[in-house]
């Protein structure tokens, strides 16, 4: 396992989501795994530490996290884009051999029975808060964050080091058509005078 994987504290958990960046949602139910790209996804509470997300219908990821209660988010990096460009892309439906088509990278982490995918930056493990009109009448849904990860190269102590980090770890954020910005600089309200 990738040594610089460290344990994010739950009450700190909302941090690794909150600058609003495109993520991979993983999961698995039995031996059918999937992931998708989505970019609507974000912390919603607190203590305890919970998200949300909209996944559509279609969607092989959503049937795989209504059968089994549980799904990861996590934070792709630039390095990552044409990955996270072709798992938002090919639906699973259509090309049952999707994970092994755009050679996506998984592992697991001891006590969960979730597919998390490598070279992320950041990961939150997830479960469902069922919510079935929610879930049905806006493709909403809510997870009770029951485990937190993140790479020390990006994010430690609590927080995002961008600012130190080569390019190549900087989020992605989803505008359309394929377009992305990654994260920009770091801006201090204290010290800027405007």
């Amino acid at each position: 396992m990738n040594t610089h994987i460290q344990t994010v504290e739950l009450a700190k958990a909302y941090r690794l989501i909150n600058h609003g960046p495109t993520v991979l949602v993983s999961a698995q139910f039995q031996d059918d795994i999937n992931v998708m790209t989505a970019a609507w996804a974000c912390a919603l509470e607190l203590v305890p530490a919970k998200v949300s997300v909209i996944l559509d219908k279609a969607t092989k990821t959503r049937q795989l996290i209504e059968k089994s209660g549980f799904f990861v988010l996590q934070v792709p990096t630039l390095k990552q884009l044409k990955l996270v460009q072709a798992l938002g892309s090919i639906s699973q439906h259509e090309d049952p051999l999707k994970l092994e088509h755009c050679n996506t990278p998984l592992f697991q982490i001891d006590g969960f029975g979730v597919p998390l995918v490598e070279g992320c930056s950041a990961w939150l493990i997830c479960e469902l808060i069922p919510e079935p009109h929610n879930q049905q009448a806006h493709d909403l849904f809510i997870g009770k964050v029951v485990a937190a990860y993140a790479d020390d190269r990006v994010f430690r102590n609590g927080h995002w080091y961008y600012h130190e980090a080569a390019p190549e770890w900087k989020s992605l954020h989803h505008v359309a058509g394929g377009h992305y910005y990654t994260i920009g600089d770091a801006v201090d309200a204290a010290s800027v005078d405007v």
